[in-house]
């Protein structure tokens, strides 16, 4: 019986087709998609972690966790990371993450020949990097003036923005599913057509495993309440940020009146904005976020769920839900 086909890129569903063990072969063949065109190789081997926690020792106390986390058959880290929301941080945050990992487990008296190259590979839901007009955007540690010199190989970020490219599918530039970069985006693409979601996994056998994983979710009671109270969490963020926008652009145009039309209307727009992005951030992330992380876990503990696995769903730590 057909169901409902799912958001490959809620996070709850991403880590459950991309990073668990025994989805070794569709995320290696994703990474080769995203990687080989930059001249990285073509990757034979991946091996899934499954811890993910950033190591409080490491970054100062900041807690975080990884959505996908992988080590390549030569040793190099990967991260993948999907930010649907723009959050006004993620230039700073992807580098954060990659710190995190490339610092990890290394201690004094080490050898820093030892440290391993990390990799890190980040979807965004949103326009992040404005300048760049590619949806694939690609950055190393190159010499300002001496462009060909790379000073090491230990950093790689790559950005892969789905605003773009579904722009760029739409103005049908180059766009084709026989690159399997393409076939990918495409199948994450929540505005992708059922013909062509349907097309990329007939053609692309990794797809298919990643297909059949999302619709195990789809038709798991248990795991379709976790995917679905994910993407009531989106929800509730976006409602936080558009109704603290719209309090901070009241308060600009009330007291843009004040001082007249034409310098009430510009401090209106620069006090909205100010307001918005501060309000919003503080009540969609802070209190909805951590809110919503809560009730989820209370939910899925009053199904009997085990502590790891709402660990792994929601991001608690195992003590803060023995806690709830």
């Amino acid at each position: 019986m057909p169901v409902k086909r799912l958001k490959p890129l809620n996070d709850f569903a991403f880590q459950k087709v991309m990073g668990e063990k025994g989805d070794e072969k569709q995320l290696l063949a994703f990474l080769n998609a995203v990687l080989s065109p930059t001249g990285t190789g073509k990757l034979t081997g991946v091996r899934i972690l499954q811890d993910k926690d950033l190591s409080p020792d490491v970054v100062g106390g900041k807690l975080g966790r990884l959505d996908v986390l992988a080590q390549l058959a030569d040793r190099r880290w990967v991260n993948v990371e999907v930010q649907l929301k723009n959050e006004y941080n993620m230039e700073k945050r992807t580098l954060f993450y990659w710190a995190s990992r490339y610092v990890r487990n290394f201690r004094s008296g080490d050898d820093y020949r030892d440290l391993l190259p990390v990799i890190t590979i980040n979807i965004t839901g949103f326009e992040c990097l404005l300048k760049v007009q590619d949806f694939h955007a690609t950055f190393h540690l190159w010499e300002d003036h001496q462009k060909d010199f790379l000073l090491t190989d230990v950093c790689e970020l790559h950005f892969l923005d789905m605003v773009k490219f579904r722009r760029y599918r739409r103005e049908g530039k180059d766009f084709s599913l026989k690159n399997p970069l393409h076939r990918w985006l495409a199948y994450f693409d929540d505005n992708s057509s059922p013909e062509l979601v349907e097309e990329v996994v007939k053609m692309d056998k990794a797809i298919l495993l990643a297909q059949t994983k999302l619709e195990v979710i789809a038709r798991n009671p248990e795991l379709l309440r976790a995917y679905e109270r994910y993407e009531k969490a989106a929800s509730d963020w976006t409602s936080s940020i558009n109704g603290a926008r719209r309090e901070g652009m009241q308060k600009g145009i009330q007291e843009g009146r004040k001082e007249g039309i034409q310098e009430g209307m510009q401090k209106g727009i620069q006090e909205g904005r100010k307001a918005g992005m501060q309000e919003g951030r503080k009540a969609g992330m802070q209190e909805g976020r951590k809110e919503e992380q809560r009730e989820i876990a209370r939910n899925l503990k009053k199904l009997g769920v085990a502590v790891e696995q709402i660990a792994q769903a929601t991001g608690l730590s195992v003590k803060d839900i023995a806690q709830l």
